[in-house]
């Protein structure tokens, strides 16, 4: 991997890592145009630079994370089904990310879902703090992005309004409900594949993450602003046109590929 793609798949995972948009459909994308996706050291390199997009949520909101023992709580049982869930499907969940059609198929299906979610939630809630048990529901939400292209931060900003929250108190518990979630997923991404990281690596990885940091940290705060005063339907709008360039790409025969 070049130093050129190291940047740019950075950047694409700060932008799109928090964003109910899907990292995912867009790695797919951009990895395939590149010639990378094939490698394996593409799909480590991707799961180990979330770290950096992890760190910008505490960096941003690290006063939560010195709150109270009840915060942390909260974010485990939030978590709790994810990682219930995530353990018993593992194999069936890999077998999914295989198939880049699945992918296609839930961004399409999750934009339509954002085109209308703004119409059926009314934005007058003040913002607020989730209960244990509103922190489980959102959880069990978090399970539907173990289907490739849903989007983890979509499905949690969703749970969270069906249970009161307004735009804004929605999507930043979406975020520090990400820090537990991606913690794990990456920690178990590298666990399995540290053996095959070269020393040469090494200088890849810790640009990217820097790089995913800084840039994750732009990103949430536009998506708070952004979506505080427009709300969903331009990411829905996005994410139709995304499924449908990828099915677009797959019926002309390109080869993408999930990383």
């Amino acid at each position: 991997m070049s130093l050129w793609q190291t940047i740019i798949l950075a950047i694409i995972e700060g932008l799109t890592e928090f964003l109910p948009i899907s990292s995912t459909g867009h790695m797919i994308i951009v990895s395939s145009l590149m010639g990378i996706s094939q490698f394996e050291f593409t799909g480590t390199f991707i799961t180990s630079i979330q770290f950096g997009a992890i760190l910008s949520v505490v960096f941003l909101y690290w006063r939560r994370f010195i709150q109270s023992f009840d915060f942390y709580l909260k974010l485990f049982v939030g978590f709790l089904p994810f990682g219930i869930a995530g353990f018993l499907l593992k194999d069936i969940v890999e077998e999914l990310l295989k198939s880049v059609t699945v992918v296609a198929v839930m961004l399409i299906l999750g934009g339509i879902v954002l085109l209308f979610i703004d119409k059926y939630f009314n934005e007058k809630q003040p913002d607020s703090q989730p209960t244990f048990k509103q922190a489980f529901f959102i959880g069990l939400f978090q399970c539907f992005a173990l289907l490739p292209g849903i989007s983890r931060s979509a499905a949690t900003i969703f749970g969270a309004m069906t249970q009161g929250f307004n735009r804004k108190s929605a999507a930043e518990f979406s975020f520090l409900l990400a820090v537990p979630t991606m913690f794990v997923i990456t920690a178990y991404q590298m666990l399995k594949s540290y053996k095959t990281i070269k020393p040469s690596d090494m200088d890849m990885l810790l640009i990217g993450n820097a790089i995913s940091f800084v840039v994750a940290i732009i990103a949430i705060k536009f998506f708070v602003g952004f979506l505080t005063k427009y709300g969903f339907r331009v990411f829905g709008i996005y994410r139709i046109i995304l499924g449908t360039l990828i099915l677009a790409f797959l019926a002309m025969g390109f080869d993408l590929k999930l990383v």
